[in-house]
């Protein structure tokens, strides 16, 4: 019997980091070590259900690498701070910043695949496009301390001689699905939509402050986190199997390529559910208002030229899904 690989998951109690858990375990694989803040208790429905080695705390699991007390097949590191209003970015160093390196020396040391997440924050207000081309990434200028933080790993990662000899950098868009619960503030606007409307039967939207922009019409590639999964399960795969070229190792942005407006995505919310949008405009609160992005749209030309071929959830079919098969029956993924 073939041995499974075993494989590294950052952030595996979190949103995107259990949804990619379990698409591990439907594609056959278990013998996984699940690293996070394990103490957190609303994020436990995201890990328990699933199969694994063992889970092992944040802070101990660098020493613990350093010490060979694993042997590891591969890390797929999609733990982070996100939170875009902290702004104490001491704390966004640390976790996004320097623990990223730690891990990025093992997998060289290793020579093992190292997937890690970046972010589209790092685009900043977007004045120099959403192209995942390496030569603009040191004329970026993120709007907050999260995006800085991703960004800076990116032109770290990108001027290192030693590398791993299969890496990417994904730079998420703004991802919606299951399992996003316990993030209160930074859940998608469609959770929060489901809820208002479960709640007062009206979504509230932000007005826009910025000319050009209608209210409710600030524009975001929302792409279905069963989307976001499979691209990375897809590049693992390849990795894996020795079928990823060094020429193809750097940064790549994960979203549709399609922008869509948050009224639509409210529209849609209110849609899955055989109701009629209700949709009031409220002012933008003042701690986000100018480091507000009103446009991103990911370039997806490099992905697709890398040989991904699989088409990507519509708005419609993946609020539809998250709606009918997770927010409704209050089921995790």
């Amino acid at each position: 019997m073939v041995k499974q690989p075993t494989i590294v998951v950052t952030g595996a109690a979190g949103f995107i980091g259990s949804v990619f858990v379990q698409y591990l375990n439907e594609q056959g694989f278990h013998q996984l070590l699940l690293v996070d803040d394990f103490g957190v208790e609303e994020k436990r429905k995201n890990w328990e259900q699933k199969q694994f080695i063992k889970v092992i705390e944040r802070q101990s699991f660098i020493a613990q690498l350093e010490n060979d007390e694993f042997e590891v097949d591969a890390i797929v590191h999609l733990g982070a701070r996100t939170d875009t209003t902290e702004f104490n970015y001491a704390i966004h160093e640390e976790l996004n910043l320097n623990y990223s390196k730690s891990l990025w020396n093992y997998t060289t040391q290793k020579k093992i695949p190292f997937i890690y997440a970046s972010s589209a924050a790092t685009y900043g207000a977007g004045e120099h496009g959403y192209d995942d081309n390496h030569d603009i990434v040191n004329q970026l200028t993120p709007l907050n301390p999260y995006g800085v933080s991703k960004n800076e790993f990116d032109k770290w990662a990108l001027t290192q001689s030693n590398q791993p000899l299969s890496w990417t950098g994904l730079k998420f868009f703004n991802v919606y699905g299951p399992n996003e619960s316990h993030k209160a503030r930074m859940a998608s606007v469609i959770f929060h939509s489901f809820n208002q409307i479960k709640q007062t039967g009206l979504v509230k939207l932000f007005k826009s402050h910025k000319e050009g922009f209608k209210h409710g019409e600030q524009l975001r590639d929302f792409v279905y986190v069963k989307d976001l999964v499979k691209v990375i399960g897809w590049m693992l795969h390849q990795m894996m199997s020795n079928s990823w070229d060094a020429n193809k190792n750097g940064l790549y942005n994960l979203g549709t390529g399609k922008a869509r407006s948050f009224y639509d995505l409210a529209a849609n919310t209110f849609k899955a559910q055989g109701l009629a949008p209700n949709v009031e405009f409220i002012d933008m609160p003042l701690d986000i208002r100018d480091k507000y992005q009103y446009f991103t749209e990911a370039n997806m030309a490099k992905l697709r030229a890398a040989g991904y071929t699989a088409p990507f959830y519509t708005l419609e079919e993946g609020v539809a899904d998250y709606v009918a098969n997770y927010l409704v029956p209050a089921k995790s993924y």
